[in-house]
C-alpha cells in the first residue's frame, strides 16, 4: 500500500523557538523514510521593492542567516539518512508556506506556533493558524519551548510519539482525523485514546431541561458508538481505548491530555463549532494556543487512491419524496 507520508515541510525561521518543530519533522522524516522540504520565508511587506538598495541589504543579510541555518539542519538530515530539498523565499511566511505545500506535493507540513514575535502566548492570527487554513494536507504544529529550555530539551531522550488522544464529535471531519491518527500510529506503534465531550447541559427555545433519562439514553448510545470506533481500531493491531466526559470541549481535551501525558493531539479542523466558536474560536484553535504537545491538524487528509478505510463514516440518509 502507498505509504500515508512520503513528502514532508518543514517551515522553520531558524530561531530558537522553532527548534522543537525542526526536531519533530527530522524524527518523522526519519521513521517514514520521507523526503525533507526545509523552507525559511524571509518576511517581506508586500508592495515594497526589494531591489532599493536598503532592502536589498536587509534582504541579503537574512539570507546568509537562513542558509546557514538550513545548510546545519541539512546536515543533521544527512546523519540520519534524509535526503533534504532546501529552499528560502521572500514574501509572507504563510502563503510561501502554503505554495510550496501546493508545488512540491508535500504530504504533512511542519510548523512551530512560535517564532521571533515574542508572542508565545498567541496564536490567533499568527503565520501557523493561517497554514492550517490554507494548507493542502495536514499540518503538525509544534509549540516552541523558551530559549533557556533549548539547549536542555536537545540533550533530552529522543523523540517519541506513545499515547495519541483524538477528540471527536462524529462529524465526517473528525472521522477523517480519526482515520489519519490511526495510520499515523500504525507507523509510530502509538496507543490511540478516543474522546468524546459532552458539553454542559443548555435550556431549551422553551426554557426546559432534557429530563435525567434522556441524558442517561443519550449518554449510552454515545458509548456504543464510541466503542464501535475503538473495536474497529483495536481490530487493526493497535491499542485503544475510548473515554466519554463532560465540559467544556477545549478545557477538557487540554485536561485529559495534561494528566495523561499524551504526546501528540490529533484534531478535525471543522466539525461543530455552536456558540462557543462565536465566543472564543473553534475548539482546535482554542486547543492549539494552549496545548504543550504537538496538534496534528486534519483539514485535508491525502489518503492514497489504494487507501482502505479502517473507521467507517455513516451513509447519508436517504432523501424522502
Amino acid at each position: 500500500m502507498t505509504p500515508l507520508i512520503q513528502r514532508i515541510l518543514l517551515a522553520t525561521d531558524g530561531s530558537a523557538y522553532a527548534a522543537r518543530a525542526e526536531g519533530y519533522a527530522l524524527f518523522l522524516a526519519s521513521t517514514w523514510g520521507a523526503g525533507l522540504d526545509v523552507l525559511s520565508v524571509l518576511e517581506f511587506p508586500p508592495g515594497m521593492n526589494p531591489a532599493y538598495p536598503i532592502n536589498d541589504v536587509y534582504l541579503g543579510q537574512l539570507r546568509k542567516e537562513a542558509d546557514r541555518h538550513l545548510g546545519r539542519l541539512a546536515d543533521r538530515a544527512s546523519q540520519i539518512g534524509l535526503s533534504v530539498r532546501k529552499q528560502v523565499e521572500i514574501g509572507i511566511p504563510s502563503e510561501k508556506i502554503i505554495a510550496v505545500a501546493r508545488e512540491h506535493g508535500d504530504d504533512l507540513v511542519v510548523v512551530g506556533t512560535h517564532g521571533r514575535t515574542g508572542l508565545e502566548h498567541v496564536l490567533l492570527g499568527s503565520t501557523a493558524e493561517r497554514v492550517i487554513r490554507g494548507a493542502p494536507c495536514p499540518v503538525l504544529a509544534v509549540r516552541g519551548i523558551k530559549a533557556e529550555a533549548v539547549e536542555s530539551a536537545a540533550a533530552s531522550v529522543p523523540l517519541a510519539v506513545r499515547r495519541m488522544l483524538v477528540p471527536i464529535d462524529f462529524s465526517d471531519c473528525s472521522l477523517d482525523a480519526l482515520e489519519y491518527a490511526v495510520q499515523v500510529a500504525k507507523q509510530l506503534d502509538a496507543a490511540v485514546t478516543i474522546l468524546y465531550i459532552m458539553e454542559p447541559v443548555a435550556y431549551g427555545l422553551d426554557f426546559t431541561l432534557s429530563h435525567p433519562s434522556e441524558l442517561e439514553a443519550k449518554r449510552a448510545r454515545l458509548g456504543d458508538r464510541l466503542r464501535d470506533l475503538t473495536a474497529a481500531v483495536t481490530g487493526c493491531g493497535l491499542q485503544a481505548d475510548e473515554v466519554l466526559r463532560g465540559g467544556l470541549p477545549a478545557d477538557s481535551i487540554l485536561d485529559y491530555a495534561h494528566s495523561q501525558a499524551v504526546d501528540l493531539i490529533v484534531m478535525g479542523t471543522h466539525g461543530r463549532r455552536g456558540i462557543s466558536h462565536l465566543v472564543n474560536g473553534s475548539v482546535t484553535e482554542a486547543v492549539l494556543r494552549r496545548a504543550d504537545c504537538p496538534v496534528l491538524t486534519v483539514r485535508s487528509p491525502k489518503f492514497a487512491p489504494d487507501h482502505r478505510r479502517v473507521i467507517r463514516k455513516p451513509e447519508p440518509a436517504a432523501s424522502s419524496g
